[in-house]
């Protein structure tokens, strides 16, 4: 693995009418989500990163190696650059053994490293059969597990299971949360699907028409403003870091902090003290209020200021909140907004009817 921890991105492109311009500098750690609609450069960007296309001009840095590099005359080929690449179905090699088929591409074979990623990702009982015999779920297990047996430096996962129908969607989705929390590759996970980035990311970029929208932890990009448009009115959501505090010695609830005065109340979890989780908070269950509410079924109120409010044109106003060091999204409708007579800098309170978590987080 290289010692500079970062991904420095910075190219242009032209691909027909798709003009790629794009400038990111990614964190070399966890899962990065690269998110757009279809046409909006996705699988553009994962092939340059790949070396399958070369761009018009610019630079691509993986750590402290240089992949590509217009100024310099510097084009790595694909097998010279140690970057594992998942397609959206599985490609394998239908005359070799799943055994055969991970072991393709590794130069030095590792006992030990074969078995934790065949242990890691299930399929310790496929190892003697063929692709034809395989489900779609079980043929992206054993790709993702060949891309990993080559130890790559980055591993490119290009919409894993857009070919998948639900049942396989469901049945790998936890090997690839557990492989986010075991393995020390970096990804780069290319999706437009809202579940899997909720599940899977640390970090997310926005797509669209080969610009860079916004980048940066998924909490930060989830809540911003340029991504609430693309969620419909009823997925509009925060996505907050919490730490583990305590049980409730009564009921099955778990108390997460927020800051060192601000609290949560979610379903019991049997993650220890201290350690991280991701909360998601859903727009339209935040009601606001301007004194502190009592007597009331609401068990998560937290003190706020409001940072923004924004009238959006179907009655609904959008209050943007400060708490502690984050922030919170509501959505109220413009009657009440006018009644609470709601101004920016005013303190409030956020009465937050559910909180689901999403995640382990790394914060």
């Amino acid at each position: 693995m290289t010692t500079n921890k970062r991904l420095k991105i910075k190219f242009k492109q032209q691909l027909g009418d798709l003009s790629l311009d794009v400038d990111l500098d990614v964190p070399m750690k966890g899962i990065t989500a690269i998110f757009g609609r279809s046409g909006a450069g996705k699988t553009s960007l994962v092939n340059v990163l790949s070396g399958l296309t070369k761009p018009d001009n610019g630079i691509i840095k993986l750590g402290d190696r240089i992949l590509y590099s217009s100024e310099e005359r510097i084009f790595l080929s694909p097998d010279k650059r140690k970057i594992g690449y998942v397609f959206q179905d599985a490609r394998l090699f239908p005359h070799y053994s799943v055994r055969g088929n991970l072991n393709y591409g590794v130069k030095s074979p590792d006992p030990q490293h074969f078995d934790d990623i065949v242990c890691l990702l299930g399929i310790e009982a496929l190892l003697n059969r063929y692709p034809s015999s395989l489900s779609g779920g079980e043929k992206q297990r054993v790709a993702i597990g060949r891309a990993l047996l080559t130890r790559p430096d980055m591993l490119l996962m290009d919409e894993p299971l857009a070919s998948l129908d639900m049942p396989r969607k469901q049945e790998l989705m936890p090997y690839l949360e557990r492989l986010a929390k075991s393995v020390n590759t970096p990804i780069i996970y290319v999706t437009h699907s809202l579940d899997e980035i909720l599940r899977l990311a640390d970090s997310m970029v926005m797509l669209n028409q080969g610009k860079v929208l916004i980048s940066g932890h998924v909490n930060s990009v989830w809540s911003s403003p340029e991504m609430r448009p693309w969620l419909p009115v009823k997925e509009q959501s925060s996505l907050l870091s919490a730490r583990i505090n305590y049980n409730h010695p009564k009921y099955a609830l778990t108390q997460v902090m927020l800051s060192h005065d601000s609290f949560l109340w979610v379903s019991r979890l049997h993650q220890q003290r201290g350690e991280w989780v991701r909360v998601r908070i859903f727009s339209n269950d935040v009601s606001i209020a301007r004194e502190q509410p009592t007597k009331t079924s609401i068990r998560n109120i937290l003190a706020a200021r409001i940072d923004k409010i924004h009238y959006a044109e179907d009655e609904r106003v959008e209050v943007k909140l400060r708490v502690g060091e984050t922030h919170l999204w509501a959505n109220i409708t413009a009657w009440a907004a006018d009644e609470l007579a709601l101004n920016i800098g005013d303190k409030v309170y956020a009465q937050i009817k559910g909180v689901s978590v999403t995640k382990d987080d790394l914060a």
